[in-house]
Parts: C-alpha cells; sequence; structure tokens
C-alpha cells in the first residue's frame, strides 16, 4: 500500500467514526488547551527574557547556559533530584507492586482494609505534615523525645534545619506516600489476572511462586507496570511540597532544594519567566528520557 493509499484509507476510517472522535472531542480540546499548549509555549519562552512586565525579549540559549554554567544553585536542585529520584522512584515503584502482591493473598475484607491503610497517606496531600511533629526540634517531638529518654543523645537534635538529616527524612517521608495511584493499580492488576493462567502454566513446568510471577503475573501486568512507572517518574522528579514543608525554602545548604524548588522560585516569586521556562524544559526533557527508558526496561519483563 503507497503512502497515498494509506492517507486515503485513514481519511475514510475517520469519517466512518466521527461519532467516535465527536465524543472525544471536548477531551481533546482541554488537553491541547491546558496541557500541549503551555508545554509549548513554556519551550518558546525558554529561549526569551520574560519578567511578566515587558514583552518577551528573545536571547537564544542564554538561559540554558546561565543554567549549567553559572547557576550553582541549579547544580545542587539537579544534584538533589537525582538522589530522590533515582531512591524513591524505583524503592517505591517496588515496595508499591510488592505489597500489592503480598495483599492479594489475603481474604477480601482483610485486603480491603489494608489497602485503605496503605492508600491512606495520600488520600490527603498535606498528611506529611504530621512528620514535623516527629521530627520536631524541640524535645516535645516524638524522635527526640524517644532518644532523650534512652539516653541516646543529651540534646534534642533539629532534625530539618541539620543539612545531613534533611534528605534521609525526606527520602523517608516520600516513601511513606509512595503507595498512591500506581498502588492501587497494582492491586487492580494483580486482582484481575487469570487464575485460570496459573493452572496452565504450571501443567507446562511452572514450580514456585517466582516463576509464576515473572512468566504469568507481570507479562500479564504490563498496562499497570507502564501506567504506575509513569506515575513513579514523574511524582519522583516533581517532589516539592514535602521538601518545602519539611525543610523551608531554601533548607540550610539548600540541601532539600530540587529542580522544581528552583523553577518555583524564578517562576512565582522572582517572576523571571524565561529562565523558569527553561528550567521546566529541561525536567520535562528528563522525564520524558526516564519514561522512555523505562519502557524499554519494562518490555523485556517476562521475555
Amino acid at each position: 500500500m503507497t503512502t497515498k493509499e494509506k492517507f486515503l484509507y485513514n481519511i475514510t476510517s475517520m469519517r466512518k467514526s466521527w461519532l467516535s472522535y465527536l465524543f472525544i472531542a471536548p477531551f481533546m480540546i482541554i488537553f491541547f488547551t491546558f496541557t500541549v499548549a503551555p508545554v509549548l509555549m513554556s519551550m518558546g519562552l525558554s529561549f526569551t527574557y520574560f519578567n511578566m512586565f515587558e514583552p518577551p525579549r528573545f536571547i537564544g540559549w542564554q538561559n540554558f547556559i546561565n543554567l549549567f554554567f553559572w547557576d550553582e544553585v541549579f547544580l545542587v536542585a539537579i544534584q538533589n533530584t537525582l538522589v530522590l529520584a533515582l531512591i524513591t522512584g524505583p524503592v517505591g515503584y517496588m515496595l508499591s507492586f510488592l505489597f500489592a502482591w503480598l495483599i492479594n493473598e489475603f481474604p477480601k475484607f482483610i485486603k480491603t482494609t489494608l489497602v485503605v491503610v496503605f492508600f491512606a497517606p495520600t488520600i490527603s496531600g498535606q498528611m506529611f505534615v504530621i512528620w514535623n511533629v516527629v521530627f520536631a526540634s524541640d524535645m516535645r517531638g516524638y524522635a527526640n523525645s524517644i532518644l532523650l529518654r534512652l539516653g541516646i543523645v543529651a540534646a534534642p537534635i533539629h532534625w530539618l534545619s541539620t543539612e545531613a538529616y534533611i534528605m534521609p527524612i525526606t527520602i523517608l517521608v516520600v516513601l511513606w506516600m509512595s503507595m498512591g495511584t500506581g498502588f492501587l493499580a497494582f492491586v487492580a492488576g494483580v486482582t484481575n489476572v487469570d487464575k485460570n493462567l496459573y493452572e496452565a502454566g504450571y501443567v507446562d513446568g511452572i514450580r514456585n511462586r517466582w516463576q509464576e510471577l515473572w512468566f504469568i503475573t507481570l507479562p500479564y501486568m504490563k498496562p499497570q507496570l507502564l501506567f504506575s512507572a509513569i506515575l513513579a517518574i514523574t511524582g519522583s522528579f516533581a517532589i516539592f511540597e514535602v521538601a518545602v514543608a519539611l525543610a523551608g525554602m531554601p533548607s540550610t545548604n539548600y540541601a532539600n532544594h530540587t529542580v522544581v524548588t528552583h523553577l518555583v522560585d524564578f517562576g512565582t516569586i522572582r517572576f523571571e519567566m524565561g529562565y523558569a521556562s527553561a528550567i521546566a524544559v529541561v525536567l520535562f526533557a528528563t522525564m520524558v528520557g526516564a519514561n522512555r527508558l523505562v519502557q524499554r526496561l519494562l518490555r523485556k519483563v517476562g521475555t
């Protein structure tokens, strides 16, 4: 089939399915208006100097040059973001699947209760503030209170203002909140695996639960694996609220400063929208690259 024939075939198919396109039109209009268009505008503004008070002025690659060669805080933000992403992303992803897989072995009532318990930290976006009480800097903080009573420390530790403790605490809190939508997708995927596949697998030579997991459960759950991976990548690279709520903005020696924190700083505080757009473009490109890498890895699951 030539290119012209393929084009005519596609046009004919679209005409026959006009009612389907009519139904998805409202979503597509909203999606392009509030997602695609802002991304394209951000890419354009990244090559300009724009302070919200004057018209954008084209400056070429200057924003990106300043980011990588002159902005030392941005380099620290990249380092912190990569540390958070490389730890909380994969670990949170694997924990979500592991707990979903284990929970599936329980009776329905217990399973439902455990799902609610694990999902509870993400029901409210502000539940992480309880960790401010746990790691409060005075003797009333739970962590300091326990350590003081046990005689491990002689004075309260300033957990959230001491550079050495800020990042580990943030990682702990992010992992605690990692049982979100991806976790629910895993629960749904594990629950809906066809039980006949397991019986057929044991007839074909599967002898233990690990082989069952690798050759049946994971291949059957590839859509859920990909969906949860995208959420994990997006969440791990876009950490902001947790970091600011725990250690403030900026944190001590920028120990908790992420790329999104840097973006918010220049975009909503300094109103340097061109520079903020350049930061957003770098973050977007990093997320797309990580997403493509994960997709390639997931294609090998069960093969």
